[in-house]
């Protein structure tokens, strides 16, 4: 039985996740068939790379996701297949796979070159669903495509280091369902540019000088008055090991999400500056 994964941009009200799904079970009446997401932001590569990488290690090796964002086939966005991490991908070459090859070197990748066989507007269901059936009945990728050594670096993923300033510049990667602001900064390239000093976290005309290790420190850890700390705003490394910029217990339909309060969107900068006097507030996360 073959592990089949979607995350898209299709949504759900339109029929193009049945279709695929329809595809699937066409080629492969045992296939299992995960929806990771449907409800991507339309053409959002960025949004995609996180949630992609957040989500493709709780499957089991040998896992094949499909992913239908901004996938159109042009002379600039080709089609690929990569095996990486003991998955495989089959997705446009339009840099979402850069989050996690950038950390995890691909054992393989091929540029796909069935289309002369297929003409399509819709190449996730008419591409994407042979090429994983394909892979999943145990297909070699070099059967689909030539193999390429490169693909597509998405820039915007990668935060900046002014050594000179003792600064991390970064940005907003994905606003979560919770209204929660995700950036680019990892806790990993926070504590090796840090080097446990005192810091500044600026985000528009808000900053944070302590990084919380669970949502419920704001608190101080009063369980009965705890209702008194919902709206505060506050940083913390999250479980994805990015900085998140948060309400505690944001409800979107009162009190709101701190995109919306604080004013942050997509791409917005986010700032660290270190500072080598003090020691920071910050507690690992074990």
């Amino acid at each position: 039985m073959a592990f089949i994964t979607l995350t898209t941009d299709f949504g759900t009200k339109d029929h193009f996740v049945g279709a695929v799904k329809g595809a699937i079970y066409t080629e492969l009446a045992d296939a299992k068939i995960v929806d990771i997401t449907h409800e991507i932001a339309p053409f959002n590569i960025t949004e995609t790379a996180y949630i992609l990488k957040n989500s493709y290690k709780s499957f089991p090796k040998g896992t094949i996701h499909i992913i239908g964002v901004d996938s159109e086939l042009s002379k600039d966005n080709k089609h690929i297949a990569l095996e990486l991490d003991g998955h495989f991908f089959v997705c446009p070459d339009n840099g979402l796979i850069s989050m996690i090859a950038s950390e995890i070197k691909p054992t393989k990748i091929v540029e796909i070159n069935i289309h002369d066989r297929i003409e399509s507007s819709f190449p996730v269901l008419d591409v994407f669903v042979q090429v994983a059936c394909f892979i999943a009945r145990g297909g070699n990728l070099t059967v689909i495509g030539k193999v390429i050594k490169e693909f597509k670096k998405l820039i915007e993923i990668q935060p900046k280091v002014n050594q000179a300033q003792n600064q991390i510049i970064g940005g907003v990667l994905y606003i979560d369902n919770y209204g929660n602001v995700i950036t680019n900064i990892s806790e990993k390239m926070f504590q090796e540019i840090g080097k446990g000093r005192t810091f500044n976290a600026t985000a528009r005309r808000y900053s944070f000088s302590k990084i919380f290790t669970k949502y419920n420190e704001v608190t101080n850890n009063s369980l009965h008055k705890s209702h008194q700390y919902d709206g505060h705003k506050l940083a913390i490394f999250n479980a994805a090991g990015y900085l998140e910029i948060a309400i505690y217990r944001s409800n979107l339909d009162t009190v709101g999400g701190a995109s919306s309060l604080l004013g942050l969107s997509y791409r917005d900068q986010i700032t660290i500056d270190f500072i080598n006097d003090k020691k920071p507030e910050f507690t690992p996360i074990s």
